[in-house]
């Protein structure tokens, strides 16, 4: 058995002694293009594991800084919310308070006016009006101002010219009772004597500064009573009335005699020598 073996040792070596050289080193160069490949594989392996690092570090990064612009928002988001709530309230606030139909630095103006001139003069907050009694601001049955009138109206004329006054141009207003007036009167009629009286207070204001084109007078006599008159009348009825009264984008000047002449419509046809005195109006 041991003799067989011995003589199909050197067969065999005989047989693989007869590869080709040729195959073989084909065989070779094959292995070792493989092995380079594996090798290159593994490096491109580890270039994208190093990718992968530096990248889930730059992902990292931009999370944390997602996180933190996200409670940077939230604490805006908080304070802008306050803020809101803040606006919201001074906006209640502001609605809620009553400034009357003037600026308040102007209406602070006349109401201290009025206060210094609590007898002759009253002031409504809530129209803006101005109202003279005329029993104290007119000598009896006269349209000429008494001196403590005129000194009431030239402090509204610096009121009038100065600062807010300035965006209003001013509406002047005459009111009677209803006693008609006395036989001889150089006036025809109640209306015209509150006609006359409201251009004796227009006429002291533009004496005193306030330009003409800002003021318009009227009268109504006893049309548009506040009180009810008695046989003498009502003193209360007996007024100058004075509204502020936003001026108009463009306004066209006119001038003192053409205003003198549209409210002194019933101008008297004679005078009297002598003018016999009417009741208290």
């Amino acid at each position: 058995m041991t003799r067989k073996t011995l003589i199909l040792a050197p067969l065999a070596l005989s047989v693989l002694g007869c590869v080709p050289q040729e195959k073989y080193d084909d065989l070779l160069t094959a292995y070792r293009a493989k092995e380079q490949q594996t090798r290159q594989a593994q490096n491109e392996v580890d270039r994208m594991r190093a990718n992968e690092a530096t990248l889930r570090g730059q992902m990292q990064d931009y999370v944390n800084k997602l996180e933190q612009a996200e409670l940077q928002i939230g604490d805006q988001n908080s304070e802008i919310s306050g803020l809101r709530n803040e606006f919201e309230g001074l906006l209640e606030t502001v609605g809620n308070l009553d400034f009357g139909p003037l600026p308040p630095e102007l209406n602070e103006k006349l109401v201290r006016l009025a206060s210094e001139n609590t007898n002759l003069l009253a002031y409504d907050e809530q129209t803006g009006m101005l109202q003279f009694a005329s029993d104290l601001t007119f000598a009896l049955g006269s349209v000429e101002l008494n001196p403590a009138a005129q000194e009431a109206i030239r402090a509204l004329a610096d009121i009038m010219d100065d600062g807010d006054g300035l965006a209003f141009e001013i509406r002047v207003i005459g009111h009677t009772d209803n006693v008609p007036l006395r036989s001889g009167s150089i006036y025809r009629s109640n209306v015209q004597l509150s006609a006359q009286r409201a251009i004796s207070v227009r006429n002291a204001l533009v004496r005193d500064g306030v330009s003409p084109e800002r003021i318009m007078v009227g009268g109504y006599g006893e049309f548009r009573p506040i009180a009810e008159n008695g046989k003498r009348g009502s003193a209360a009825n007996r007024r100058v009335e004075i509204f502020l009264v936003a001026m108009p984008a463009s306004l066209a000047p006119v001038g003192e005699e053409e205003i003198l002449i549209e409210v002194d419509v019933e101008a008297p046809a004679t005078t009297p020598a002598t003018t016999e005195i009417e009741p208290l109006k």
